[in-house]
């Protein structure tokens, strides 16, 4: 980590707005209400471990992604498969996909699989695809993803602004940003372009937020194929149980389909 004191919330819980530019108008949305979440027929059977008692399976590796068309083709007709049988938008996969590849060659101790990533994906903005949006070609979502005013509000933690409104456009509290949900403050710290173009890391770019997220997680030496470390990570994510039992079901379940 950056620091000894771990980032004290990365997300923005479980509810999101999505800022519809130009207009105005701020919906609020909470995961867990399906009519406005994507008409999907992947049912994920619901665990509850205890922690650091069991970490998900391991998914079937991604390919190795070099900056060569052939390695491009391989990686994109590997999402493809891969988001045939689990409903992950394939732009989405190949993200979670390079994110593992990236970090086996950074840290092959830490022993990501590109399933606990999109096990928090799902968590987060159901891939991006919450309330009709869609991460584009290009990684971005239709529409920016921000999360509800972190202004002490009950069930909510206060959270003032931290970034001059930069990432989420409020001045006056922290909001959730992006695809994985990060504070604007932990991106700071922790935010990396996954293109290594020299650009600034966009949290609501699918390929840096998920590169972050994996970072994030294989922080302080960590073994995700260890339960304890592997609770520990997405502990420090979201610091709540019932989220970690989320994300083991959810990558439990990706990591079964893609096999």
């Amino acid at each position: 980590m950056v620091d000894s004191t771990p980032p004290p919330r990365v997300l923005g819980r479980l509810l999101l707005v999505l800022l519809l530019v130009g207009t105005g108008l701020t919906l609020i949305l909470t995961v867990g209400i399906t009519k406005d979440e994507p008409d999907s027929t992947f049912t994920v059977p619901e665990r509850r471990p205890q922690p650091h008692a069991a970490v998900p399976r391991a998914a079937v590796r991604a390919p190795v992604d070099r900056p060569n068309a052939s390695d491009q083709v391989e990686l994109d007709a590997w999402a493809e498969r891969v988001s045939a049988t689990t409903e992950v938008p394939a732009r989405v996969v190949a993200a979670y996909g390079r994110a593992e590849m990236w970090l086996r060659g950074e840290r092959p101790s830490c022993g990501l699989s590109w399933g606990t990533l999109a096990g928090i994906g799902r968590m987060e903005s159901r891939h991006g695809q919450l309330d009709g949006n869609r991460i584009g070609q290009d990684g971005r979502p239709d529409r920016p993803i921000v999360g509800v005013p972190l202004d002490g509000s009950p069930g909510v933690r206060a959270i003032r602004d931290t970034d001059g409104g930069r990432l989420d456009g409020d001045r006056a509290w922290d909001r959730a940003v992006g695809p994985m949900q990060f504070l604007p403050e932990t991106w700071r710290r922790w935010g990396v372009r996954a293109t290594r173009d020299g650009a600034r890391p966009d949290p609501q770019d699918i390929d840096d937020a998920a590169l972050t997220a994996a970072r994030f997680l294989c922080a302080d030496g960590r073994d995700l194929r260890d339960p304890r470390d592997w609770w520990d990570a997405v502990l420090a994510y979201n610091a709540s149980v019932s989220y970690a039992q989320d994300v083991l079901s959810g990558a439990e379940a990706y990591a079964a389909s893609a096999s």
